[in-house]
């Protein structure tokens, strides 16, 4: 029976061994999403650059800069994408802005409730204008359960290259789309909705992988010191 106590807390010692290293795993996760957090943060809150052309291959690595752009939007190249957010759901307005530096970017010119998007019932600023927003990666396909329908005009996610694809929009595009800043003005689109909030739980995870790993440490001695029922004394 002592060959099985051994075995028993070799057995607990190799799974304390697997918890200590979930546990790190969970703290190096830790420190990358505390550190990608911070990053987001300054990126946003920063001085707003101008936006970056299609031809800069960085751009997709700068997700949530505040950027700034000038331009002309292409209203009749509107679209609207399925949207959920703290004002309810509704619709993202994404509309082509021909830029004053030759190129397209879509901007998300922010939130429309159902009704509105029914009624196409929105401000559409003529002239030139300044967009300052956020820097978004685009968002291909669909979503998580439902895929992009193009043909059908049914959007689900911010899908950039389709939605370019599908309105006709030629020349240089820029690979990503901007969540326009709320205007102030109470209107519609709604814009300012971007979610800056991650979640980060890594913390709890790491401490329960390591009580975990105690814990196992813990069995081992228990069957290293005790012995088990029916062994002889």
């Amino acid at each position: 029976m002592a060959g099985k106590r051994r075995a028993l807390a070799g057995m607990s010692l190799l799974l304390a061994l697997l918890f200590a290293g979930l546990g790190v795993w969970q703290v190096q996760r830790l420190q990358w999403k505390t550190q990608l957090i911070a990053t987001v943060e300054a990126r946003a809150h920063a001085t707003p650059i101008p936006a970056p052309g299609p031809d800069e291959p960085d751009a997709g690595r700068r997700a949530y800069q505040a950027v700034r752009v000038q331009g002309v939007f292409a209203h009749d190249r509107e679209t609207l994408v399925q949207a959920a957010t703290v004002l309810g759901p509704g619709y993202w307005v994404l509309t082509p802005l021909d830029t004053d530096r030759g190129f397209a970017v879509l901007i998300n010119r922010g939130f429309v409730p159902g009704e509105r998007a029914a009624a196409r019932d929105w401000s559409r600023p003529e002239g030139a204008q300044t967009v300052r927003g956020l820097l978004r990666v685009t968002e291909p396909n669909g979503s998580f359960l439902r895929a992009n329908d193009p043909e059908a005009d049914r959007w689900r996610s911010r899908d950039v290259a389709a939605i370019a694809q599908t309105r006709g929009v030629t020349g240089p595009i820029a690979g990503y789309f901007i969540d326009a800043a709320d205007d102030g003005q109470g209107g519609w689109p709604r814009g300012g909705l971007t979610v800056l909030k991650f979640s980060n739980s890594h913390l709890v995870y790491a401490l329960t992988w390591f009580a975990l790993a105690g814990l196992g440490v813990f069995g081992a001695w228990r069957f290293w010191r005790e012995p088990l029922q029916g062994d002889q004394p």
